[in-house]
């Protein structure tokens, strides 16, 4: 039986839905917060509903008490992929409180329930490809912490640490690059775009455009997952990892504007803005390790992704 927090979020919703599709049992907690209109969430919680090996429970993990929900699962419970969270780097910077609770101390609390049961195999939680910052691009893989949010996911590995040390609990943390697709977030980039475009609205670009992303679909990301829980069920020793997972592939802001422009075939109005304080001009994923370990693959280029990103968009209006 696997675990997910966040389970009617963006990439909680999908990473579910792959493994009912395989009939594996899944627990799904969320606390349905309104970070972003809760109708996507609920709409997220009709489709998983409708297999009979999921469970939904509405658990608050900043509310320690309310993990006893769980314990009527016992020894069920094999693997915990933790997705919970408050995301969001511009969010950080109007409400840096936020992120302490609900990202640090919900850890914790999970963390703290988890501890001495025998039955878990392995954490795999959500890091960002934040921490990274703005690097110069030479060394991918250096850190350079700009914005509240990255802090607080960075602080989520060295708790894993400490916890692997501690208690011999196996951690992977999963450094997300700019998960996009079907069911996403409304405050994404893309779905942003496509909704002021919809309706005969400018969309906002900042720094000029003059952005660049590892935009990487949402299909690709829960395949990696999966890739990972498949191989760490096998380890025999404790083991406490870091991962990317995004599409190596950097893709200029510009040319997905220019790509969703085809896809409704008019011109779109634009809003040009400076940099955003705590944003980042480019990311771009070193996965080199991670295709040797795992054999991570990335299937779904850019154009691909947004004609599929198009098609349900257009279904769901």
């Amino acid at each position: 039986m696997i675990l997910i927090t966040g389970s009617a979020g963006f990439i909680g919703f999908h990473l579910a839905l792959f493994y009912l599709k395989k009939n594996k049992k899944v627990i799904g907690i969320d606390n349905l917060n309104n970070y972003y209109d809760v109708k996507y969430k609920h709409d997220r919680l009709k489709i998983l509903k409708k297999y009979k090996n999921f469970i939904f429970i509405k658990i608050d993990l900043k509310n320690k008490s309310s993990l006893k929900k769980l314990d009527k699962f016992g020894k069920k419970i094999e693997n915990v992929i933790h997705l919970a969270g408050q995301a969001g780097v511009r969010f950080s910077i109007i409400n840096p409180s936020t992120y302490i609770k609900n990202n640090i101390e919900a850890y914790i609390y999970l963390l703290e329930y988890f501890r001495l049961k025998k039955n878990i195999k392995s954490i795999l939680y959500a890091s960002s490809s934040s921490i990274y910052g703005d690097t110069n691009h030479k060394n991918l893989k250096s850190e350079n912490m700009i914005s509240v949010y990255a802090v607080s996911k960075k602080t989520l590995e060295h708790i894993s640490s400490v916890y692997n040390h501690i208690y011999k609990m196996n951690f992977i943390g999963m450094r997300f690059f700019t998960v996009y697709g079907p069911y996403g977030r409304p405050d994404m980039s893309i779905f942003k775009f496509f909704n002021n475009i919809q309706n005969n609205k400018k969309i906002d670009i900042y720094n000029f455009g003059n952005h660049s992303r590892s935009f990487t679909y949402i299909s690709d990301i829960v395949e990696n997952i999966d890739r990972l829980i498949d191989h760490t069920n096998k380890k025999k020793k404790t083991f406490n990892e870091i991962v990317n997972i995004g599409n190596p592939k950097s893709v200029a802001l510009k040319y997905v504007i220019n790509l969703i422009e085809k896809k409704f075939n008019k011109k779109i109005k634009k809003k040009f803005h400076p940099l955003q304080v705590g944003d980042i001009i480019k990311t771009e994923a070193n996965i080199s390790d991670e295709q040797k370990t795992y054999k991570f693959k990335f299937k779904i280029n850019i154009k691909e992704g947004i004609d599929n990103f198009f098609e349900w968009f257009s279904s769901e209006k």
